[in-house]
């Protein structure tokens, strides 16, 4: 009996050691789930790991930084976004980039937010404002129309970019 129990531990240990090995070659590496597609959404994988943000989570959290004009700060966190292409993470990240100076580079971030979500009456009003900053008042009042066939004269996105757009026409007033 004393003889069994070591020559148990040298089998055990030695089929311990093939194990991974055997593992990989008889099942193979596991599929990665895409976790964009809507039917994956439930599964483990596609899940947020303990102590990682949502990008829900993440958004609020850029939103707030970008509020608080910590418009750098608030493009690396929407960067770790799983999925970059959410409409609110798209206008997020083009209204931080806007807010830095770069309103070339934030126009493609309110289309493509626009694209997937043609009613986001807040990336309307963020392009509309883009557009003012490059003295285009045509196309932010095409936006402010858009707004006002989404959602009337009364929402917010509507008051906020009207008031822009008269803010900016009696600057400009003024200044010629």
């Amino acid at each position: 009996m004393k003889f069994a129990q070591p020559m148990f531990a040298v089998v055990a240990a030695a089929a311990l050691a093939l194990l991974p090995a055997a593992a990989s070659a008889d099942f193979g590496p596991k599929p990665k789930v895409d976790c964009k597609k809507a039917a994956n959404k439930d599964k483990p994988a596609c899940k947020p790991s303990r102590g990682a943000a949502t990008d829900d989570e993440i958004y609020n959290a850029a939103y707030w930084m970008a509020r608080q004009g910590q418009y750098a700060q608030s493009l690396t966190v929407l960067a770790m976004a799983a999925n970059p292409n959410d409409p609110k993470i798209l206008n997020a990240t083009g209204f931080a980039t806007r807010k830095l100076g770069n309103v070339d580079a934030a126009l493609p971030y309110y289309a493509r937010a626009l694209a997937i979500n043609p009613n986001f009456v807040l990336a309307r009003e963020y392009l509309g404002e883009a557009y003012l900053s490059k003295g285009d008042v045509a196309s932010a009042r095409g936006q402010l129309t858009e707004i006002e066939q989404r959602c009337g004269t009364s929402c917010t996105a509507y008051v906020h970019l009207a008031g822009h757009i008269s803010a900016f026409v009696t600057k400009a007033g003024k200044d010629s």
